[in-house]
């Protein structure tokens, strides 16, 4: 479906003026747009992960990068909303993220999982995928933050804090975040792979599109389990039913 047709609109800094927490289940269903090396890849974005940084809104979030403050490395999650936090996930991955929050508040949305819609030639050369695809193949394209970051071209260090508001372009690169109407159907529970507490019912910051193909599978982060599975038994019913409905899924990248 076009964009025309899904009616979708050039994102403002007051979109994203709000909590991320707040935040990203509007950016399910929305596209970001890369043209990288004169190439352009569009993405409809299927999940996202919610992250606040030292001091950001009432409660500690554990699992951030910014939970200690500003550092060299988050610096750009400190900034104004509508920037793009790209960071190097173990040594290897670029994996995107939306800044949002007031300016010299910490936040941001880590883009997940997304369905190509346009450039699929260019996001399955960059993944290193063959032509033909197969059904699994396009599916998978974006699915996860490390294939997302890969498919639309955006890399650690040189696009870190490129502007998907203006789209003004920086090293060889532009983005564009294109929002429309809020999904109707929206999933949320505990954040993938994020160790101890941080991955668990206490912080459910992992929104996606219940049902679509491209969301990536959960998978408990280092201790995340057991912390989970202390708060059923100590009584906590919403932590417990996450931990019944999240051992169903299987682990994936």
């Amino acid at each position: 479906m076009s964009a025309e047709a899904r009616m979708l609109r050039r994102a403002s800094r007051a979109d994203l003026a709000g909590l991320p927490a707040d935040v990203a289940p509007s950016l399910l269903g929305a596209e970001l747009r890369t043209i990288v090396g004169g190439s352009e890849v569009r993405v409809r974005i299927t999940e996202v992960e919610a992250y606040h940084g030292h001091g950001t809104g009432e409660v500690a979030d554990p699992g951030s990068h910014a939970r200690m403050g500003r550092t060299a490395r988050n610096a750009t999650m400190w900034g104004e909303p509508g920037h793009l936090y790209v960071y190097l996930s173990h040594g290897i991955h670029s994996c995107v993220n939306v800044v949002c929050g007031r300016e010299g508040e910490a936040g941001g949305i880590l883009l997940r999982a997304g369905e190509i819609i346009s450039g699929v030639e260019t996001a399955a050369t960059r993944r290193g995928a063959t032509a033909p695809l197969r059904a699994t193949a396009l599916r998978d394209l974006a699915r996860g933050p490390g294939r997302f970051g890969q498919a639309v071209g955006l890399r650690h260090p040189i696009h870190d804090g490129i502007d998907a508001i203006t789209g003004i372009a920086q090293a060889g690169a532009s983005a564009e975040l294109w929002l429309g109407a809020r999904e109707a159907d929206v999933a949320s529970g505990p954040r993938v792979g994020v160790a101890g507490l941080a991955g668990t019912a206490a912080f459910p910051w992992r929104y996606w599109i219940a049902g679509d193909p491209t969301v990536s599978p959960f998978r408990w982060g280092r201790g995340a389990a057991e912390a989970a599975r202390a708060a059923s038994l100590t009584g906590d019913v919403d932590s417990a039913q996450h931990l019944s409905l999240s051992s169903t899924d299987t682990p994936g990248f």
